[in-house]
């Protein structure tokens, strides 16, 4: 309930501090926030973090395949057949 109250409020606190700088503020926040990401950081940056994400993945996915029955490949299949009657 915390978190939702401080997202209300925060986006209540944003949206009316972004009102009250006009539609010439957004526009220069919107060139800077362009030129940044256009920068050898940012590009440095996102790399990385998509670098961190990908093995994540790849630990899960072991992670997955270590602690499921047939590697997290769904559920063992019995491959008993039973003999079923046939009608006379």
């Amino acid at each position: 309930m915390r978190f939702r109250l401080g997202m209300m409020v925060g986006f209540g606190v944003g949206y009316y501090l972004g009102a009250k700088a006009g539609r010439e503020r957004y526009e220069q926040l919107s060139a800077t926030l362009q030129k940044a990401k256009r920068s050898e950081v940012y590009e440095e940056a996102t790399d990385k973090a998509k670098a961190v994400i990908d093995l994540t993945v790849e630990r899960a996915k072991g992670f997955v395949e270590e602690h499921t029955p047939m590697g997290g490949h769904g559920a063992p299949v019995n491959t008993e057949v039973l003999a079923v009657p046939t009608p006379s």
